[in-house]
């Protein structure tokens, strides 16, 4: 009973995952239309992909049994995150800013290929179950984390117009199912980030019961986003967008950006 019911949270934690991922494509076919990334950031679709790739091969039987579910999501996730990255190469409005993704996704490429690489060839059995979970574990709670800069935005404004109610709710429900299918499976490298990005949702969510009423407060309008409110697609439209981090993932994610919330891989 306790397998059926942590396969059934895996499987609701890939299908909100998934939405999660393909939150940004609004973004994206204005990119792809106006044929410039515009002032939209890379950074967080490159650090998304990171933390696809470690929590795709954390999750393969080789390193950590019984996590295929893990695997599956973040598999798929790296491939439309790199779908992502490929779109801002040949659409960087800038030379600089072309370098600056190609640079981004070079060292990304790099780290990935040093743990799989270490993982593989120096470790085994639970040194290498250790090493990619604590390397999962890092990047997933940045990716959760970065939508705080929207939490401290919506704060400052008293405004949730950079806050989608459906993103901060999916991120909640996809931090609860992993949290969930990790508790589920005694696994504390998927417990722990999901936990985390679990709260933030929940916190997320009783910033917009407190300020629903105000969509467009004073003052709103002058702050710029950073990330997190880019990936929320074209909530904002012309008003540009700022680097911040992680992209901290990238998150996703996000997005997975309000969005980024989005991105960000959510194991």
């Amino acid at each position: 009973m306790e397998d059926v019911a942590k396969f059934l949270f895996g499987i609701s934690g890939n299908v909100i995952a998934l939405f999660l991922f393909l939150s940004p494509m609004p973004t994206f076919w204005r990119i792809i239309r106006n044929r410039s990334t515009e002032d939209f950031s890379g950074v967080p679709y490159n650090m998304t992909l990171l933390n696809c790739l470690l929590s795709a091969w954390y999750g393969l039987p080789f390193v950590s049994p019984n996590n295929i579910l893990v695997s599956t999501i973040n598999g798929v996730g790296a491939a439309i995150e790199t779908a992502y990255v490929v779109a801002f190469l040949c659409f960087a409005s800038s030379k600089k800013a072309r370098l600056r993704t190609l640079g981004l996704a070079s060292a990304v490429a790099a780290v990935f290929a040093a743990v799989a690489l270490v993982s593989m060839l120096a470790l085994h059995g639970e040194a290498r179950k250790l090493l990619c979970g604590v390397a999962m574990t890092v990047f997933s709670i940045c990716m959760y984390a970065s939508p705080l800069s929207i939490m401290r935005l919506v704060i400052k404004t008293k405004s949730v117009e950079y806050m989608p109610f459906l993103l901060s709710l999916a991120v909640f429900l996809c931090g609860t199912s992993w949290f969930v299918y990790g508790l589920l499976g005694r696994d504390p490298f998927v417990t722990i980030p999901n936990g985390c990005g679990s709260f933030l949702g929940a916190m997320q969510l009783i910033l917009y019961a407190v300020y629903r009423n105000n969509k467009g407060g004073a003052g709103a309008g002058k702050m710029q986003g950073d990330d997190d409110v880019e990936m929320s697609g074209d909530a904002r439209n012309n008003n540009k967008v700022a680097d911040s981090h992680h992209e901290g993932a990238a998150g996703a994610s996000p997005s997975t950006k309000a969005s980024r919330m989005g991105s960000q891989s959510q194991v």
